[in-house]
């Protein structure tokens, strides 16, 4: 059932794709599109991309990451440039921001008067910087942060945050589609990776108190995989006080009654807990800090959410 209805989404995607492709060409236009990295992620969107039968043009810096997808219908450019050259949608999906300039910043008038989508993991000042150059230059820009592993791409499941010129977002939507779900931020270039970046870090702070976990168990001889079993439904769970923290924070009143107070949040145990058990207590002391000046600074009867305003004036 998942996998008919992944065909059929791609099917329509890719029927919607040829539909603006037909379009354009009456009009004279070119959809063909180039992409510029081969790494596990840049190769999973020229792959989409090559499954539809798109014109697709590939370039990557080191030599042989382009033979499968040549051997599938796309063309590999012997340079950067020509591949620019050879279509007027150039997406971009590189090692980091430095690499797009030393990429980009040779064929500047190569890119003159075409689309540039960067879909390279950039700061959001990164990506304001690259949109002011590309505006310089005469180059319609697009910024994306995208929300999935490279398995990912082509599939329901993967998502695809977007955020700079809304003409190239909505020209190109269903072509974005054989992607991802595409969803767009607005005309500042940096909201889509500042979305991505707080995304990423809940993620990561998840993944990080998950291990913790882990470690601490394993001196009593629990395995890691018995912890993901007990984990994984509990935190999915807790995932459903979100919108609590979240009505609370944009309401800006801590003291709002069914709180868990800050005293009552205290996790001075679980440091201790730690370092009893041979375990470094970095996540979670991490966490005690943010507590701590709140409970310091008199507001420790107030909510567990006011840690926000630790994260939000640091230096306070």
């Amino acid at each position: 059932m998942a996998e008919n209805a992944q065909g059929t989404q791609n099917t329509e995607n890719t029927e919607n794709v040829r539909s603006t492709q037909n379009k354009g060409n009456a009009e004279g236009g070119d959809t063909r599109v180039s992409l510029l990295g081969l790494g596990a992620m840049g190769g999973a969107l020229a792959e989409a991309l090559v499954k539809a039968g798109l014109r697709t043009t590939v370039w990557n810096r080191s030599a042989g990451k382009a033979d499968a997808l040549v051997a599938h219908g796309a063309v590999e450019a012997a340079s950067a440039a020509e591949a620019v050259r050879a279509s007027r949608l150039v997406v971009v999906c590189l090692f980091d921001h430095d690499s797009v300039h030393e990429v980009l910043d040779p064929l500047v008038g190569d890119l003159a008067g075409r689309t540039l989508v960067n879909l390279t993991t950039t700061k959001p000042e990164q990506a304001r910087q690259l949109a002011a150059w590309a505006a310089e230059a005469g180059v319609a820009y697009l910024d994306g942060g995208i929300m999935a592993v490279p398995s990912m791409i082509g599939r329901p499941e993967a998502s695809i945050l977007y955020s700079g010129s809304e003409e190239v977002f909505r020209r190109h939507e269903a072509l974005f589609g054989l992607w991802a779900t595409g969803t767009y931020y607005g005309e500042d270039a940096g909201l889509a990776s500042l979305y991505d970046f707080a995304l990423l870090s809940s993620m990561y702070v998840m993944f990080a108190g998950f291990l913790h976990g882990a470690a601490l168990l394993a001196p009593a001889g629990v395995s890691a995989g018995r912890f993901a079993q007990m984990a994984a439904p509990w935190l999915t769970a807790m995932t459903g006080g979100f919108a609590g923290f979240a009505e609370v924070v944009d309401g800006g009143d801590y003291t709002v009654a069914g709180q868990q107070s800050l005293e009552f949040s205290n996790l001075g145990l679980f440091v201790e807990a730690s370092a009893e058990q041979g375990v470094s207590a970095e996540p979670i002391a991490m966490v005690q800090r943010l507590i701590q000046r709140q409970v310091d600074a008199g507001h420790g009867t107030e909510g567990f959410a006011r840690i926000i305003e630790s994260l939000k004036n640091p230096a306070a």
